[in-house]
């Protein structure tokens, strides 16, 4: 069942994704105050912190949205877009994604395990395989609305699956996330997470 929602969602991709129309060139402008924690172009230097560059447009934008408004909460980033419009934070998605994302390395003692659950998933639990969503390569899905994986930080990644995991974090389209974390062990997380950030 589970694969068949997914297929369904990939095909069809997911009603209500934010349609990201953004100015690249204008949302550079007000990227100063992400640079801190995302560097100047999108890929942070510090692993709590996610690599925005090359991030999918319309994916970006959902997420700006939804922290804005409160409905996703990153303590880290309150307050932080207040001043902004609906345009200007199409116009910064529009920039980091028109980034070139940095590859990490992925642990030698992970990359099978990790290659493992991204590729095919954990049969035996019912978790589908990462491509369905986030491609082989994990570019992710933009008209579906789901993020590119490759190259983001390891150490980011399992955050976010702990938190989807434990429900802390919420807004995945129809609790597909949550529904996929709450089947992973902890060392089953830490594995696909290493993974993805060497993923190319």
């Amino acid at each position: 069942m589970n694969k068949l929602l997914i297929s369904l969602l990939v095909t069809f991709g997911i009603s209500g994704v934010a349609q990201a129309e953004g100015d690249a060139a204008a949302g550079k402008a007000n990227t100063a105050v992400c640079a801190a924690c995302h560097s100047a172009d999108g890929n942070s230097a510090v692993p709590n912190f996610p690599k925005l560059a090359g991030q999918n447009e319309a994916y970006l934008l959902k997420q700006l949205k939804e922290i804005k408004a409160g409905s996703r909460q990153v303590v880290e980033m309150t307050g932080m877009l207040n001043g902004f419009s609906d345009q200007d934070l199409a116009n910064i998605a529009a920039f980091f994604a028109s980034q070139k994302v940095q590859i990490g390395q992925t642990s030698q003692e992970l990359v099978e395990a990790g290659q493992q659950i991204y590729r095919a998933g954990v049969m035996d639990k019912g978790v589908a395989a990462c491509t369905a969503c986030h491609s082989p390569n994990g570019t992710g899905n933009s008209s579906a609305g789901f993020p590119a994986l490759s190259g983001q930080h390891a150490a980011y990644v399992e955050k976010q699956l702990m938190a989807f995991r434990n429900g802390a974090r919420d807004n995945d389209p129809n609790g597909m996330m949550r529904d996929i974390a709450a089947k992973l062990s902890d060392t089953e997380i830490k594995a696909v997470a290493d993974y993805v950030q060497g993923l190319h």
